[in-house]
């Protein structure tokens, strides 16, 4: 169990990253609009990635299943864990 002195310190490592990376990130953008070439095609290619949104997946019909069933008392365990056997049958014949 980390210590509170060890927390304070990976909450500075984490700020300080996040600071580091925003200013690499606004001086990239500041280069790219004064008209700068970059470094390299990678590099380009890297920044290009980062600004584009990732599309969430769909939920497959089992996961749907679980999400949905995963309160219900008879998919659980005493001590709060799914019962994924019952449910895995329970999903095989709602199919059908």
């Amino acid at each position: 169990m980390p210590t509170k002195r060890e927390r304070e310190y990976y909450a500075m490592g984490y700020r300080d990253g996040r600071d580091e990376e925003l200013r690499i990130a606004r001086a990239e953008r500041e280069r790219a609009i004064s008209g700068e070439e970059f470094r390299s095609q990678r590099e380009l290619e890297r920044i290009q990635t980062r600004r584009s949104p990732s599309k969430k997946r769909k939920l497959s019909a089992w996961n749907k299943f679980v999400r949905a069933n995963s309160k219900k008392k008879i998919y659980q365990y005493a001590n709060g864990k799914l019962k994924l056997k019952k449910m895995g049958i329970a999903f095989r014949k709602k199919r059908k």
